[in-house]
């Protein structure tokens, strides 16, 4: 399968606009915000995988979210092409289900979860266990069993406490191979809330300071531990191979102290993902071969001049695999005027997106399912929450005439939205919808009130 490198256009009209130009880049990959299929249906509504964007807010309701099932292969055959001798582990916390599982298994990827639930779910889905990686800063004893027993290829330990619990839970005459999280010092991502890379954060273990070298040295010395490599993630929405450059510099200065000190060298090197994706037109997008022949490059040369084996590098993309390739679906519930200002008040909201609340994350939004011929203003969309903070979009320019039925569409919405997603006030969390060639078909039902009652279980 192939897809196009910018997305279809898109007719003219008072009932379709075209969307807005893209400026240039010098990226390979095009930093659109919509999927490569998007263009217009038949009946001249905008379609995303072949299937009407309005025809499926009327058929599974809204608020939901839309899946281009083409447009999550491609992303992920755009790392296999990039990096063909590194593993490409795909980060299911940014949006898993069982149908990524067995698209992301599919297409050759690894997986990187964070816990026994995630964990499960893949096993659940036969997806190979020696190709999933298990990490997180306080992974509990029911997440470690469930590694063991399923037989997990690697484990990232992220402290020091870590390592006694784990290699404790290993079977006499076992060894499970183990990654240890390190903390480079490098300061990258685009919120303070997303930087992992930096000292003073939770996540594991720094470099400055000796932290990292001493759990080296006490993972050495557990027989039914088998060190394997170093693991590093800098933070999220990195849109500049720099900040990649500069953790390889530095993780293996650290392993040719560890090779100096304990004599052993490792056969693997994971740096992690946080791959920027465009949330609207114009946002910086991290290109995979670009990245691919920076890091690649400045891998091999670093290992030449400390005269180490080059490891064999692990990434792990989530959001740029799965965030472009969905769409969140909304209807129009209230227009307010407010002075010099406008809201636009929809069903769902912090529920199924809490990402503006917790990050000041800005979005693209599009009327879809009907004409309009009036000019465009500024609006804030909100969500239907009781919280102040409930804001979907601020400043997006919408039709003068929007009103209570319309149909909002909102791009790159396929990643920490509904994995995020509650069920504050009690509204349920929304369906996820697979498109290709044409058709449509529900990945994960509505959670419905019925759902939410069945879990309270006292009087």
């Amino acid at each position: 399968m192939s897809l196009p490198l910018a997305p279809a256009a898109l007719p003219s009209s008072p009932s379709l606009p075209s969307l807005p130009e893209e400026p240039g880049s010098a990226s390979a990959w095009p930093a659109s915000v919509w999927p490569a299929s998007t263009g217009p249906s038949p009946s001249g509504d905008l379609a995303v995988g072949g299937v009407a964007l309005a025809e499926l807010a009327d058929r599974f309701g809204t608020p939901a979210y839309v899946v281009d099932e083409d447009e999550v292969r491609a992303r992920a055959r755009a790392w296999r092409a990039a990096l063909p001798d590194a593993d490409v582990a795909y980060a299911g916390k940014a949006f898993l289900s069982r149908a990524m599982v067995r698209w992301v298994e599919e297409e050759g990827l690894s997986l990187d979860v964070c816990s026994a639930g995630e964990l499960e779910l893949a096993a659940l889905t036969g997806f190979p266990a020696e190709r999933v990686v298990l990490h997180g800063n306080a992974k509990s004893p029911d997440d470690l069993r469930a590694a063991l027993r399923l037989g997990v290829g690697r484990i990232v330990i992220d402290s020091t406490g870590e390592i006694a619990r784990l290699a404790a839970l290993v079977p006499a005459g076992a060894r499970q191979r183990v990654l240890v999280r390190v903390v480079p010092g490098v300061e990258a991502g685009a919120h303070a809330a997303v930087r992992t890379g930096v000292e003073g954060q939770k996540f594991g273990l720094p470099v400055e300071g000796g932290e990292a070298e001493e759990a080296v040295a006490r993972i050495l010395g557990q027989p039914r531990l088998e060190l394997v490599g170093l693991h590093c993630h800098l933070g999220s929405q990195i849109a500049s191979v720099d900040p990649y450059v500069t953790a390889v510099r530095r993780l293996v200065a650290l392993l040719a102290r560890i090779r100096d000190r304990h004599g052993v060298t490792f056969p693997e090197l994971d740096l992690g993902g946080g791959f920027a994706i465009a949330y609207r037109a114009g946002d910086p997008a991290l290109d995979p071969a670009a990245y691919a022949a920076r890091v690649t490059g400045e891998l091999a040369l670093r290992c030449a001049h400390a005269d180490l084996p080059v490891p064999r590098l692990t990434v792990e993309p989530g959001r740029w695999i799965a965030g472009p390739a969905g769409v969140a679906l909304y209807r129009v519930l209230a227009v307010k005027r407010t002075g010099s200002r406008v809201f636009v008040a929809v069903d769902g909201g912090m529920s199924d997106n809490p990402r503006p609340a917790l990050y000041g994350v800005r979005y693209t939004v599009r009327l879809v399912g009907r004409a309009s011929a009036m000019p465009a203003r500024p609006m804030t969309v909100v969500g239907r929450h009781c919280e102040a903070g409930d804001v979907l979009a601020e400043d997006v320019a919408l039709p003068d005439d929007i009103r209570p039925g319309d149909v909002l569409a909102v791009p790159a919405s396929g990643a920490y939205q509904v994995s995020m997603a509650s069920a504050y006030n009690m509204v349920g969390r929304p369906p996820v919808v697979a498109v290709s060639g044409g058709r449509a078909r529900l990945l994960v039902r509505r959670e419905t009130p019925a759902d939410l009652r069945g879990r309270d279980v006292g009087e």
